[in-house]
């Protein structure tokens, strides 16, 4: 799976994508994961909860 970042998406931007505003979880090609999320963070843990970071061996 491509890694998924956090992207904040302001209300004019939004009117033209035809989304609400807010924190989404994108891929690097920019399609849209999860969201709307209320914050940053709301939306880090949901991209935790998608794609478990990977535990390193010792």
């Amino acid at each position: 799976m491509q890694a998924l970042s956090p992207r904040h998406v302001k209300t004019d931007e939004a009117l033209r994508l035809g989304v609400e505003s807010g924190w989404y979880a994108i891929k690097v090609s920019g399609t849209f994961v999860s969201g709307p999320h209320d914050s940053e963070g709301d939306c880090r843990n949901k991209i935790d909860e998608i794609q478990p970071p990977v535990k390193k061996k010792r």
